[in-house]
């Protein structure tokens, strides 16, 4: 069996867990599978998987083996299909990332449409408050709202993420409805910061001007991710600074109350990132079309030099 075919097999064998459903899977004799699997592990010269008689499993070196392959037999997909005109069928594995918040409220309840449009892709979603390495994980492409920073990524902007002021409507009920800035001395903010043990600069507000400043408030709580930020509004622990997008049907709804209007932080800028590849796979380039169509229209505009 060639090189890239035993990779198949391995690929199939780590992500059934068992020699007999990936033989079967696959239409091979179980002796082949097996055979395929020990001619990558003799080349390679390390254990990829753990055989017991009740599991197999995939050794840490196999784990880091599998995302190569997997990376590299996508790779042969995207050649093989390289000429296939605009209608082919779309197949392959994508490997996306974005923020917890836009992909529950957003973008996973239109997905179901999607994935019944191209149902031979294979789509593993990321959604962490930590910002993933593009390149070194693997990712087709990356959902970003933020500061982009300094990067060799092509970025495409959708727009910006509006930004309110809410507290629950059990803290409002409690410590009143702040309408001037100089009322936030009476309340409270829950602080979020990137990295616990870090200062939180407070709350963040444009003045007339559009100039950004940050005004200093007391606070019980401290977090590091956007789930534990809203489960602490929600419990009303204080006033939070959200993406609206994220909070529409909770203020309609009634259960949280905007707060200042007028004082709001800027729009953070939106974008979708990926690599700088002269050959974009297909199957890349109509999902982030779609992704871009779903977001957008959730997007403000931004200022000039955002």
């Amino acid at each position: 069996m060639n090189t890239l075919d035993a990779m198949k097999v391995f690929a199939r064998v780590a992500e059934l867990g068992s020699f007999t459903q990936a033989a079967n899977s696959l239409g091979l004799p179980k002796a082949s599978v097996s055979g395929a699997v020990q001619q990558l592990e003799a080349m390679v010269g390390t254990r990829l998987l753990q055989r017991t008689t009740r599991r197999v499993s995939v050794t840490q070196d196999g784990q880091v083996f599998h995302e190569r392959c997997r990376d590299l037999l996508d790779d042969v997909e995207d050649l093989r299909t390289l000429f296939q005109p605009e209608g082919a069928v779309l197949k392959g594995r994508l490997r996306v990332d974005m923020p917890i918040g836009v992909a529950r409220q957003t973008v996973l309840p239109r997905l179901p449409d999607f994935l019944a449009a191209h149902p031979q892709l294979e789509l593993e979603l990321s959604s962490t408050d930590r910002r993933v390495d593009l390149v070194r994980e693997g990712f087709d492409c990356v959902l970003r709202i933020g500061p982009l920073g300094d990067s060799s990524l092509v970025a495409r902007p959708l727009g910006g993420c509006e930004l309110v002021n809410v507290a629950s409507k059990a803290y409002v009920r409690a410590h009143g409805k702040p309408t001037r800035l100089e009322q936030l001395k009476a309340h409270r903010l829950v602080h979020y910061v990137g990295t616990l043990g870090a200062r939180s600069a407070g709350f963040e507000y444009l003045d007339e001007s559009g100039h950004t400043h940050f005004l200093p408030m007391a606070g019980a709580l401290t977090v590091d991710n956007s789930e534990a930020y809203m489960g602490a509004c929600l419990a009303g622990l204080g006033i939070v600074q959200v993406p609206r997008w994220g909070v529409a049907d909770r203020l309609r709804a009634g259960e949280l109350v905007e707060l200042l209007p007028r004082h709001k932080a800027a729009p953070m800028p939106v974008n979708l990132l990926y690599a700088h590849r002269r050959h974009l796979p297909r199957r890349a380039q109509v999902f982030m079309q779609w992704l871009g169509d779903v977001v957008q229209p959730m997007t403000v505009p931004l200022a000039r030099g955002r």
